[in-house]
């Protein structure tokens, strides 16, 4: 009786690890697949254009909550379609020679994410740009099927505020945030 009894303690724990387990997974972005798509406002015009994910990586765990890794952007792959405009970007806004990465750690979630299907979750972390950590708190739309994960946010960068150079001359006025889509493409091991 003492052994069927430590038995069923073992397959029980056995069980609850793995169980535990199969709620930690860890995604990683497709660069290829995923991008930054961004739109800045002005008086009679509107300027858009993208950013290339470099690279990312987020440890997630629907049990305990817990949320961790970072998104990486280059800066300076910043593309508006005009070179000029993306010239002045890279150099006097982003000054991309000294802050060649744009990145965000997430740290904490609120919500649930569904093993399939979609979640709606508020992602909060650190947002670095131009080298300065912000307090960023995101709305994220996550879809997944199998093993493939997309992730979509929309946030608003204040970006002058937040200490970079105000690209505005003196007839051309151009806002002072800056709106972001962010789309994240990617996998997570099967369990």
């Amino acid at each position: 009786m003492k052994d069927l009894v430590r038995s069923a303690v073992i397959a029980a724990s056995l069980l609850f690890a793995t169980s535990s387990l199969a709620q930690h997974q860890t995604f990683t972005a497709d660069p290829s697949a995923s991008q930054v798509a961004w739109a800045l406002g002005g008086n009679g015009h509107h300027v858009s254009g993208t950013f290339h994910v470099q690279s990312g990586t987020v440890d997630f765990d629907r049990t305990a909550h817990t949320i961790s890794g970072s998104i990486v952007v280059a800066a300076g792959s910043g593309n508006s379609g005009e070179p000029s405009r993306d010239k002045k970007m890279n150099n006097d806004v982003l000054d991309v020679a000294h802050y060649s990465d744009i990145t965000f750690v997430p740290q904490k979630y609120e919500g649930s994410i569904a093993p399939t299907g979609d979640s709606i979750i508020q992602v909060s972390g650190t947002f670095t740009l131009h080298g300065t950590p912000h307090d960023l708190t995101v709305p994220m739309q996550i879809h997944i099927d199998g093993g493939t994960v997309t992730g979509k946010t929309h946030f608003v960068v204040p970006y002058v505020k937040w200490g970079l150079k105000d690209p505005s001359i003196f007839i051309l006025k151009v806002a002072k945030e800056v709106d972001i889509d962010l789309t994240l493409v990617g996998k997570v091991p099967a369990n």
